[in-house]
């Protein structure tokens, strides 16, 4: 079975040591060292399995039209929103996608997040830089701390859930909006099912997780963050333009909430913009996801996959048509 790479070139061995290489020859005929950068190659004629991630070119009609043997796309990355068009799902071609593993290094990095915001540890530090201030604990009554603190979730989407399994061990008080779940499966992933306006206006911090669909763009609007309490945390690892920035922007001027914000709209935010300088904003380069040895986890996941398709198993993590209606 013929495979090939397709992504932005030198990806493949950041994703793939000698290791999963190996594993991948095994079960595929691939030159590790050539990645596709086009679909107009003779070579692409061939290609039956097309290993792809980030920077893979779109795989609209005409690139299918090169490929007429091909049978699996197996997507060593998140979403394939913008990789897949219709003319995937017509041919009926095999798509999967390593979003569920890259959920677990944006859950832990959310996590980290939380915990620090529970303790205003950013805000704290930067005083502390500044005017070597340390905390009163008999004035700074500011700080919850993260015992029995009140945790909101907004989205079960994969990384969502991934960071519900890290926050059961400890002690806070965890609650859950999305419209797709009952009250029953949001227990039995460790929180309370409440609806949105309970979310923000009862937990200290706000964790974003929703997808980017049409129904959720600015789904944190204006009223949303009005409804936070006095010094809460917003924490956004999902997309930006889930949150209306304007609005958002408008409360992190004033000093009323703090943010952090590993995605913004744009991103990255114009070089004037107030969020770069204000102490109660901590800003992250889109870095929540899978990053150095974390990327080879994306790499296992597509040697199973292939592994799955050579040997005429269903796929681990299969992609639908009607899926990415709901998801990212």
């Amino acid at each position: 079975m013929q495979a090939a790479f397709a992504m932005t070139p030198g990806l493949q061995h950041r994703f793939f040591d000698d290791d999963l290489l190996d594993q991948l020859g095994g079960l595929v005929d691939l030159e590790p060292d050539v990645v596709l950068q086009t679909f107009d190659e003779p070579v692409v004629a061939d290609v039956e399995v097309l290993v792809t991630s980030w920077g893979c070119p779109s795989l609209d009609d005409r690139a299918l039209e090169s490929m007429p043997r091909l049978r699996a796309i197996v997507h060593a990355a998140g979403s394939v929103k913008h990789l897949v068009g219709p003319a995937v799902w017509e041919r009926e071609l095999r798509v999967t996608s390593a979003a569920a593993v890259n959920a677990w290094p944006v859950a832990e990095f959310t996590l980290a997040a939380i915990l620090w915001a529970g303790k205003n540890v950013l805000p704290l530090t930067e005083r502390f830089r500044v005017d070597r201030t340390a905390p009163d604990l008999t004035t700074d009554v500011g700080i919850p701390g993260n015992h029995r603190t009140t945790v909101g979730v907004l989205g079960a989407s994969a990384t969502g859930r991934a960071l519900l399994a890290l926050l059961a061990p400890f002690d806070l008080d965890v609650r859950l909006a999305d419209p797709t779940i009952g009250a029953t499966e949001a227990t039995a992933l460790g929180a309370r099912l409440v609806d949105l306006d309970e979310l923000f206006a009862s937990s200290r911090v706000v964790s974003v997780h929703a997808p980017l669909l049409p129904e959720t763009r600015h789904l944190v609007d204006r009223r949303l963050l009005a409804l936070m309490p006095d010094g809460a945390t917003l924490v956004n690892t999902a997309r930006g333009a889930v949150v209306d920035h304007d609005a958002l922007r408008d409360e992190l001027v004033d000093g009323r909430l703090h943010a952090i914000l590993d995605v913004t709209e744009p991103e990255p935010l114009p070089a004037d913009d107030p969020l770069w300088t204000l102490p109660n904003v901590t800003l992250t380069p889109h870095v929540a996801g899978s990053l150095g040895g974390e990327l080879l986890l994306l790499g296992r996941a597509a040697v199973e996959e292939v592994r799955a398709l050579v040997e005429g198993r269903p796929p681990l993590r299969p992609v639908t048509r009607a899926a990415l209606t709901t998801s990212a």
